[in-house]
């Protein structure tokens, strides 16, 4: 890659480390801010947010029939998602070992905290439960699959590819056997010794 794409992926995993740690800070100020408040503060966030609740009834009737006629089609993809789940979980389980390569920690991916909000009806919790175990399955699907990349094939395709991986940057230019075979045992080395992207 040539230095100036280099500087550019710099500044922006610099930039998205910074907002990571910028987003931390703020979270944690909000929960500071949410500690510092009485128990009447709390209680009356907490009226708000159930005054927005809408009844799981006044949802199923207030639903467009083609909501509801598409419903199990979009439930069913339950199947693939349980199948993808298990698979990479044994696949990694079995191959990342005898490759060196650090496993990917599943509960870094599968978040289900919005069950926890007293806004939502019992429909809209399963639906954001549903939602959050398959954009994260996915997304620990994704990583384990960047992960094998990095192993075995680090070399950018030839075209511009839509939404690559946060891996994708530090691999090595199409074309540039010479940089595949410089660089190919550090790229892997990577793997054992840092967890994350």
């Amino acid at each position: 890659m040539d230095e100036r794409l280099t500087a550019l992926v710099d500044k922006i995993k610099a930039l998205e480390a910074e907002l990571e740690v910028e987003s931390a800070r703020h979270f944690a100020e909000m929960q500071l801010a949410l500690q510092e408040h009485t128990e009447e503060f709390r209680q009356e966030l907490k009226a708000r947010q159930r005054a927005l609740k809408r009844s799981t009834l006044r949802y199923i009737v207030g639903a467009h029939p083609l909501m509801i006629i598409t419903a199990p089609v979009i439930y069913a993809l339950i199947i693939a998602f349980v199948i993808l789940d298990l698979g990479v979980t044994i696949y990694q389980a079995i191959c990342f070992p005898v490759y060196g390569i650090a496993k990917v920690r599943r509960s870094d991916y599968l978040v289900f905290d919005r069950s926890r909000l007293p806004y939502l009806n019992l429909i809209e919790k399963v639906n954001c439960a549903y939602c959050s175990y398959g954009n994260g399955v996915i997304a620990y699907a994704r990583e384990i699959a960047a992960r094998t990349e990095q192993y075995w094939c680090p070399i950018k395709h030839a075209r511009r590819v839509l939404g690559a991986h946060a891996r994708y940057q530090d691999f090595v230019d199409y074309g540039d056997g010479e940089a595949f075979r410089r660089d190919l045992a550090t790229l892997q080395k990577r793997l054992a010794e840092v967890p994350g992207p």
